[in-house]
């Protein structure tokens, strides 16, 4: 409940507000993981929860008060999404309110989750989603708790697959499913299979730095690795999209010089000055936030990093000089959502178009900082097309010298995790990754990365591979 408190009126962000209250209540271990799964998965139902309360109640739910709503989440979220047994889930919820808010608000509470308990979740979507037949989108938005315009996205997204009614379902499914806690194993300090070792984790399956951990273990920063500075938490995905810019062919030697256009707070900083440092090169990170440039300048202690607190459309860097040029855009985050609980209640449809200027602006940056014949690589971690093909269409129409590359053959795994428009297009459904933030939720997108290659160098290609 103080989770969800938080949230609702102070606007906390979840992932942000959760390990501080586990601390001051001492939870550790299972009673932790509880807590997580009960907080961060009431938030990520809460539209699929709201519709069967409104279902179960003879009022309204804007007349509901709103910590009793809240406790009606909680509680509707135990019956339908965990196997807390029925009687338990009610009791505890009926508790609390009583302790909070009096007998009367205990008593509204009870009738109404003996109600929610009648049918299971698939009974309750069967009874108020939707056809499929007829609406295919809202039917999956609602059985996945996605407001409608975020799955019109993902669909939009998806275009013409095969089956795309089955397509968007999985997809949404990830979106929407309890996300795993992946590991960065430092390039130079650790390596994945010591990492594993000490953690208990697995190796990743695609990322030679990653490690998956086990659910249910705790707070990550107690962890020694990650204590020591050895490892830091960063998913799957986002090592993918740094490893595959690092990959890339180039047009010329690579010289060693790199830049992460917006860095912070420094994750894939973390891991490109790890890479660049091996051959004796140098990255520059540029962060327009003062805190989170801090936040980039403590996580890359130690390697060759430079960072500029800076608007990285208007970094004071040279221009053509960079071999390889990261831009991890601002964006909704719609493919990282089951990691933002709270934010797909929180983002709008007018969001998108206050974010794709901002895109624009960052993508033409670093097309001029980088290098004729170096790559630029243009990430997000949203599937709306307005935010990958609209900005990379806008950008190319401007610069006819851009060379538009294929990033699949820098990923793992082939045409399975790569597809579509040439740029890499992960199912989450197949592979439980967020992308590039977060390795397992959503819609990975790295999308349409690219090497800068003016029309005197496109005669001297490496090679027809591309990113």
């Amino acid at each position: 409940m103080e989770l969800l408190t938080a949230v609702r009126t102070r606007d906390a962000y979840a992932n942000l507000a959760l390990p501080a209250i586990l601390r001051r209540h001492r939870l550790r271990d299972r009673d932790a993981a509880l807590a997580t799964e009960l907080g961060y998965g009431t938030l990520r139902a809460q539209g699929l929860l709201d519709a069967v309360i409104d279902e179960c109640t003879d009022r309204p739910l804007a007349r509901v008060e709103h910590a009793v709503l809240d406790a009606l989440r909680l509680g509707a979220y135990q019956l339908l999404r965990t196997r807390i047994p029925p009687h338990a889930a009610v009791a505890t919820t009926v508790e609390l309110v009583r302790a909070e808010a009096g007998s009367r608000a205990g008593g509204f509470v009870n009738a109404v989750l003996r109600r929610v308990g009648e049918r299971d979740e698939q009974a309750w979507v069967a009874a108020l989603a939707p056809s499929s037949d007829e609406d295919p989108v809202g039917r999956a938005a609602f059985a996945h708790s996605h407001p409608r315009w975020i799955a019109q996205a993902f669909a939009d997204a998806l275009g013409r697959s095969p089956d795309p009614a089955a397509e968007l379902d999985a997809a949404l499914a990830a979106d929407d499913a309890r996300p795993a806690v992946h590991l960065l194993a430092r390039p130079g300090e650790i390596t994945a299979a010591e990492l594993a070792l000490v953690t208990g984790g697995a190796e990743a399956p695609y990322s030679p730095y990653g490690v998956h951990l086990p659910s249910g273990g705790g707070d990550v920063g107690e962890i020694d690795a990650v204590g020591e500075g050895l490892a830091i938490v960063q998913d799957e995905g986002s090592q993918l999209v740094a490893l595959a810019l690092s990959r890339a062919a180039l047009v010329g030697e690579d010289g060693g010089r790199w830049l992460d256009l917006c860095s912070g707070p420094g994750g894939k900083s973390v891991l490109l000055g790890g890479l660049v440092a091996i051959d004796g090169g140098t990255l520059d990170a540029v962060e327009p936030s003062e805190h989170r440039a801090g936040m980039v300048r403590r996580a890359t202690d130690g390697l060759p990093v430079t960072v500029h607190q800076a608007d990285g459309r208007e970094a004071p860097l040279p221009d053509a000089s960079f071999d390889r040029v990261l831009v991890d855009a601002p964006c909704t985050g719609l493919g990282a959502l089951r990691r933002r609980p709270e934010a797909r209640w929180r983002r709008q449809p007018s969001d998108v178009a206050g974010l794709t200027g901002l895109q624009r602006g960052l993508l033409t940056a670093a097309l001029r900082h980088v290098r004729p014949g170096g790559v630029v690589a243009y990430v997000t971690c949203s599937p709306h097309l307005s935010e990958t093909a609209g900005v990379l269409s806008a950008v190319r129409r401007k610069h006819p010298d851009v060379e538009q590359l294929d990033a699949r053959e820098y990923l793992p795994a082939g045409p399975t995790l790569a597809t579509a428009h040439r740029a890499a297009v992960a199912a989450p459904a197949r592979h439980r990754r967020d992308v590039p933030r977060a390795a397992a939720p959503g819609f990975l997108t790295v999308d349409h990365p690219r090497r800068y290659s003016r029309s005197a160098s496109r005669n001297r290609r490496t090679s027809d591979s591309s990113l």
